[in-house]
């Protein structure tokens, strides 16, 4: 029973996805030029872009459904418990900034690079484009879930927070019957691309010492996010952690945090440590403004990038100064593949001072650890959840029930 439990769980699905998805695209990769190849790979990107606009167009639908009701069961104690979210979000994502920063003052100058990387082969235009917008983008959702649940919560609207309480089924329904479902198909063309181009066996090795070093420093700060959260809680971070594999690597597949979000809610469901309005309130929230992954990550390679173009890392002032802005921008930033680095230029440029070929190095090997970046920011989210479940005890906030 629970090997067939285990041929049917999400985890192993997205393996196979990931495993098979790899294989196509370096078959694809020694037999190209080829019409087989070509046909399937139209297939390919064209189904990809289909599948990533279907999970695109749900997640403003998933935060307002999440959060906005979220709020609401939480009363008059709303808005104390969305300062207290945003809060530890900034610290966090501003400590894996300054963590990193560091790492590359003591690491860096000891390391040499290459600045050059292969050419990537390209793949084939989608052969139809099936656009399926958002209802309205990311960030935008984002808001209106806050305002609408505070408002709610404020004026003890209970037709509207009735409304929100069957909305959330709705979305339930949903992400379980159909974002579920397509996802190992999504993360299987995903990989399946990468692996034709040519990202994952040539453009790799050329940044190879600097990705390990930031994956390493990846699992210290998850590690550290976990430590402190079970501290504060007084519960075991095991017991959380270990439910977020198929959350860590659906984020590997979809680079998105907020792609991510199905996935993730339903792994911080499982940990019984997790107050479940608590999961509801903090995971949507922290999808979209919890980025210390993508944050570590930037500050290091824009310290490599400048170590190679350069000849030297940036004035400590300076990168202080940029990891406290880059915590406030990945606030902001929407939890999308690059948001972070996207978000960012304008302090990359003003700041650190970079021309356009350090800027476009930069977006090139941003690229290709972005999906182990977003993977770091959505399981540290579930250790940030622990704090709030945390705090709501400790100030005796009661347990609000679905209805």
């Amino acid at each position: 029973m629970k090997k067939n439990f285990f041929l049917h769980s999400l985890p192993f699905r997205l393996l196979v996805g990931v495993a098979f998805g790899i294989c196509i695209g370096l078959l694809l990769n020694i037999i190209d030029e080829s019409a087989i190849t070509t046909a399937v790979l139209n297939v390919v990107v064209t189904s990809k872009y289909i599948l990533g606009q279907l999970i695109s167009f749900s997640v403003p639908l998933i935060i307002i459904g999440f959060i906005a009701p979220s709020i609401t069961r939480l009363g008059n104690n709303a808005s104390r418990m969305l300062g207290v979210a945003v809060s530890i979000a900034y610290a966090s994502s501003l400590g894996a900034a300054l963590f990193s920063a560091l790492s590359g003052y003591l690491l860096i100058p000891h390391l040499s690079f290459s600045s050059t990387a292969s050419h990537l082969k390209a793949l084939p235009d989608v052969v139809f484009e099936l656009s399926i917008p958002q209802i309205m983008p990311v960030m935008s959702a984002l808001v209106l879930a806050i305002m609408l649940g505070l408002a709610s919560a404020w004026t003890k609207a209970s037709l509207i927070s009735s409304f929100l309480e069957e909305f959330q089924k709705i979305i339930l329904a949903i992400v379980s019957r159909v974002i579920i479902p397509i996802l190992p198909y999504f993360i299987g063309l995903t990989f399946c691309s990468l692996a034709y181009e040519g990202t994952i066996t040539r453009q790799l090795p050329v940044f190879l010492q600097v990705i390990v070093i930031v994956l390493i420093g990846h699992f210290i700060w998850i590690a550290l996010l976990y430590i402190l959260a079970g501290i504060y809680s007084r519960e075991n971070p095991l017991k959380v952690v270990k439910h977020y594999g198929p959350a860590y690597l659906t984020a590997i597949g979809t680079m998105s945090s907020a792609a991510t979000l199905p996935v993730a809610l339903q792994c911080a469901h499982r940990a019984k440590p997790l107050r479940k309005d608590m999961v509801d309130f903090g995971i949507p929230l922290f999808a979209n403004i919890h980025l210390c992954g993508s944050v570590l990550t930037e500050v290091f390679f824009c310290m490599a990038i400048s170590k190679i173009l350069y000849g030297a890392v940036p004035a400590p002032g300076a990168m202080v100064l940029f990891c406290v802005l880059l915590g406030i921008f990945a606030i902001g930033a929407p939890g999308v593949p690059g948001g972070t680095v996207m978000a960012s230029l304008g302090i990359i440029t003003g700041i650190l001072k970079f021309g356009d070929s350090a800027t476009a190095l930069m977006l090139t090997i941003f690229a290709l650890q972005d999906s182990f970046g977003t993977a770091c920011n959505v399981t540290g989210d579930g250790a940030l959840t622990l704090i709030l479940t945390g705090y709501a005890r400790y100030h005796n906030i009661r347990e609000q029930k679905l209805q």
